[in-house]
C-alpha cells in the first residue's frame, strides 16, 4: 500500500528569500525551499561581509545586509538569477 503525503495549501509556491540590502535598495540573492537553508546562506553571506568590511569601506563600496523572508515564487522578477555570493567584491550588491 502506498502512504500519502499531505501538503498544505500553497506550500509549493513558497520559498525562503535571502535578501541583500545596501543603501535603500535590496535584492533578491537566492531562494531557498526551507528557512533553515536560508538562514544558512545568510548566516554565512554575513560573516563573508564582515570579513572583507575594512575592504569595503576603504574601497567606498556599500556594505550590505542580509535577511531572510519568505517570498511566492510569482513575486520573484521576470529575469532574476542568483547573486553571487562573493559578488560585493565585484560591485554586483545590488
Amino acid at each position: 500500500m502506498t502512504s500519502l503525503v499531505s501538503l498544505r495549501a500553497g506550500d509549493d509556491d513558497t520559498l525562503w528569500a535571502v535578501i541583500a540590502t545596501a543603501g535603500r535598495k535590496s535584492r533578491v540573492a537566492n531562494v531557498y525551499r526551507s528557512r533553515v537553508d536560508a538562514l544558512a546562506d545568510s548566516a554565512w553571506r554575513t560573516q563573508q561581509v564582515s570579513d572583507y568590511a575594512d575592504w569595503l569601506r576603504r574601497s567606498r563600496q556599500p556594505v550590505p545586509h542580509y535577511s531572510v523572508a519568505p517570498i511566492r515564487r510569482a513575486d520573484l522578477p521576470k529575469k532574476w538569477s542568483p547573486l553571487p555570493a562573493l559578488g560585493f567584491l565585484r560591485g554586483q550588491v545590488i
